[in-house]
Order: C-alpha cells, then sequence, then structure tokens
C-alpha cells in the first residue's frame, strides 16, 4: 500500500506583493516645506508680527526725534548715523531676540521634541527658522529705511555696490543673528526665563557696537569688546551703505574695511552654526 501525503504548496504567484515603500523627502523639500510653514504660522498671528517689528521702529521714532547734530569731525547729522544702526539692531531684535525666546516656547510646549521624533530631518527645522528670520529681519529693514528716508533724511545708495553690499551685509548678518540665538537657546532653562536672558546681552550690544553713540568716541575697551560680536560688524557695513563715504574717516583705522566685516560675519556664521549643531536642545524640562 502506497500512502502519499499531500502537502499544500506555495507559489511565488500566490503570495500577497509587498508594500510599496515611498522614499522620504530630502532635506531641499522638508527644508521648503517647514519653511512655508514658518512663514504661514507667523503671519497668521498678528501679535507676533506686531511684537516682532514693533520695537525697533520705536525706539528709532523716540531717538530718531530726540538726536540732532552733526557727528564731530563729519557733515553727516546724528540721525542718519542713528538710522544705520537701529536698521542693524532691528535685525538682531527679529533674529536673535526673538528668534531665542520663540525657540524656547517651542520647546518647552513638546513641539521641538515631536517634530526631532518625526522622519523630517532635524536640519529642516533650522533650515526653516532661518527663513523665516531672513524674510521677517528684511521686513523690519525696509521699514526702518523707509522711516529713516521719510522722517530723519537719510540718503538712499544711488549705485549697485552698495545695494550689493547691503545684501551680503544683511544676509551674513542674519545668518549670524539666527544661529547665535539658536545656540543661545541651550542656555536658556524655561521659556518664562528666556526674555530675561536673551534681552540684557542685546541692549549692552546696543550700546557698544555703536547703535545709539558714535563708535568712534566709546572707550576703546568697549570698541575692543563690540569687535567679537557681530552687531558692531553690521552697524560697520550698514554705515558704508547709507552714509557718505568721506564718514570712512572717523571710522577705525579711518577705512570701512569690507573684506574684515565680510570675514566677521561670515565666522560667527560658521561658529554659530557649530555652537547649535552640538549644544541644541530639541526636549524641554518637562519632558526630560
Amino acid at each position: 500500500m502506497t500512502m502519499t501525503s499531500s502537502r499544500p504548496t506555495t507559489t511565488a504567484s500566490s503570495a500577497p506583493p509587498a508594500p510599496a515603500h515611498r522614499p522620504l523627502p530630502g532635506l531641499w523639500r522638508t527644508s521648503l516645506a517647514r519653511s512655508v510653514s514658518e512663514l504661514r504660522v507667523f503671519f497668521r498671528n498678528p501679535q507676533s508680527v506686531v511684537f516682532t517689528l514693533a520695537l525697533p521702529v520705536i525706539l528709532l521714532m523716540i531717538f530718531g526725534s530726540i538726536f540732532s547734530g552733526k557727528i564731530e569731525g563729519t557733515d553727516t547729522d546724528f540721525k542718519q548715523y542713528f538710522v544705520a544702526g537701529i536698521v542693524a539692531a532691528g535685525i538682531m531684535s527679529t533674529a536673535f531676540t526673538g528668534l531665542a525666546i520663540n525657540v524656547a516656547l517651542e520647546r518647552e510646549m513638546g513641539l521641538i521634541r515631536r517634530l526631532a521624533g518625526s522622519p523630517m530631518p532635524k536640519a529642516s527645522y533650522f533650515v526653516g527658522k532661518v527663513v523665516l528670520v531672513l524674510v521677517t529681519s528684511l521686513l523690519e529693514a525696509l521699514i526702518l529705511i523707509a522711516l529713516g528716508t521719510a522722517l530723519f533724511g537719510l540718503d538712499l545708495p544711488s549705485d549697485a555696490d552698495h545695494w550689493i553690499a547691503f545684501g551680503w551685509i544683511f544676509v551674513l548678518g542674519t545668518a549670524a543673528c539666527a544661529l547665535s540665538g539658536l545656540a543661545y537657546t541651550a542656555l536658556i532653562p524655561s521659556a518664562n526665563s528666556a526674555a530675561a536672558i536673551v534681552t540684557p546681552p542685546f541692549l549692552v550690544l546696543q550700546f557698544i557696537s555703536g547703535v545709539f553713540f558714535p563708535f568712534n568716541q566709546l572707550p576703546e575697551w568697549m570698541q575692543t569688546t563690540a569687535g567679537i560680536f557681530p552687531l558692531k560688524w553690521m552697524t560697520q557695513g550698514l554705515r558704508y551703505v547709507f552714509l557718505p563715504d568721506g564718514f570712512s574717516a572717523v571710522e577705525p583705522g579711518g577705512v570701512w574695511n569690507l573684506p574684515l566685516i565680510a570675514m566677521a560675519l561670515g565666522f560667527w556664521v560658521l561658529l554659530a552654526g557649530f555652537l547649535t549643531a552640538i549644544t541644541f536642545k530639541w526636549r524641554g524640562p518637562k519632558v526630560r
């Protein structure tokens, strides 16, 4: 008697097809999407827009109305000098102070932790923030320049070289301040303390970097200290853009020194980017 055992046969054709896996979006697409999301959220909140843009405008209106007279050794009115400085301070206010406070709040709410756990490359978060401050800082600068021109006699550049200089000074300065703000959040323990920790260095740098007072009239130790940080180089670069060429006579060394300005701001972009990469905290105190 012959016994045969029948075994179920499985063929490749009867196996269900493996589900197709879509490749994850690349850094470019996720960064673009994150940038659009950041801009949409910001401009849909009128309070955020007003809070971000108002302070430099208020300072310009107050101090621009108080200060008057020529700067010693020049034919330049102090109001014109102050407008150039407050444009740089406005950029730092948006890119450093506002960004650091906003990131500290997002971290404490757990938003950054959730983004870090998503398929989105972490670098896209930083790109989105930098794009946001580039756009808002440009808006801030244009408002201040328009007010300075209309109310305080600021002369706009009449040649391409000065506008090109404005372009790279703006981009490098904004990027340096934004990345510095991201790195500085490592020192902020909670959202409640963010403003108290971020505001003092910003205020001090304004006073020693040639925003409120002619830089050449400051004590030498203040000039040296200010030269360590990017705000001093932004103010010097914007004075080149908006003030007469002869004003360089009262600048340090008697020259504008654009190559040194570019190197200083570029150095801060690299340094702040490196510090952000190694110190940025993705988790707030409530989720540790």
